[in-house]
């Protein structure tokens, strides 16, 4: 079906956000392919941060932890076209198209500069957001065909990413929590991206660091904020979603707690 907000359901919606910012952390089951009409989101992720606006292309690759930052800008919405690559019709697409590995192969978001193809494509899919009914399935699929066909086209080492059918498997807790600590996940969502069941993590975690998972995840993002608080001159009203937080005052609040003093003590304020 296609969507006009943000709707679990989707393959192919229209996102919308009107309020001051919207930020959610994320790790999406599938890739994700997004067009930027207005407005603006930053992506944070362990080892780098983005920043898309009106007119960017994204390839979003499923199963990363990262936090998103919506925000309106110039009196515009935030708004995005985004397809989702459900692994049936990826599995379904790459049975009539063999796909082509090269040894070129990562994890991160891929950006496409400005291109025919493209702009084709997303201008078609904006009438459909102004049906009253749902959009046809074999609409669906023809246009969710059409994309990967243009990814394609565009770029040599997308099947890498798109072909992949790998199942994702228990893998090294203490590397995976120390690099992604900061992002706001329930616990399950956690266990299910180390490939454990909510139980085993949290066996595994106690076993790994000594404590539970609640109070070793707060005090490391405290320490991760203090850092950027001191060490890169940021304000907390900077930090505080990048860290974990959800707003200011319950930050301000658990900072105090930890270290004995509000973050303005360090020279900013609040």
């Amino acid at each position: 079906m296609a969507g006009r907000e943000q709707n679990r359901y989707a393959e192919i919606l229209l996102s919308c956000i009107e309020e001051k910012y919207f930020k959610d952390e994320i790790a999406l089951e599938h890739h994700s392919f997004a067009r930027i009409i207005s407005g603006e989101m930053k992506v944070v992720q362990a080892d780098r941060s983005y920043l898309f606006g009106p007119g960017d292309t994204l390839l979003f690759p499923g199963n990363q932890l990262s936090t998103l930052i919506k925000n309106p800008k110039n009196g515009l919405p935030y708004k995005a076209i985004v397809i989702f690559f459900r692994t049936e019709r990826l599995k379904e697409f790459y049975a009539g198209n063999p796909p082509h590995f090269t040894q070129v192969n990562n994890d991160r978001i891929k950006t496409y500069e400005k291109h025919p193809m493209l702009e084709s494509f997303f201008t078609s899919l904006v009438p459909y957001f102004d049906l009253e009914s749902e959009l046809p399935e074999k609409i669906i699929s023809v246009k969710i065909e059409e994309a990967i066909a243009i990814l394609r086209a565009l770029d040599p080492n997308i099947d890498n990413v798109l072909a992949d059918f790998s199942q994702a498997e228990k893998i090294n807790l203490v590397e995976f929590m120390e690099r992604n600590y900061m992002f706001n996940m329930n616990m399950e969502k956690f266990g299910h991206l180390t490939g454990r069941s909510l139980t085993t993590f949290k066996r595994d975690f106690k076993k790994a660091f000594n404590t539970t998972p609640q109070k070793w995840l707060v005090q490391k993002r405290l320490e991760l904020a203090h850092r950027q608080l001191s060490d890169e001159g940021r304000k907390p009203i900077e930090v505080y979603l990048e860290t974990g937080f959800e707003n200011l005052s319950h930050f301000s609040f658990a900072f105090k707690k930890h270290f004995g003093y509000s973050p303005a003590v360090l020279g900013f304020k609040a």
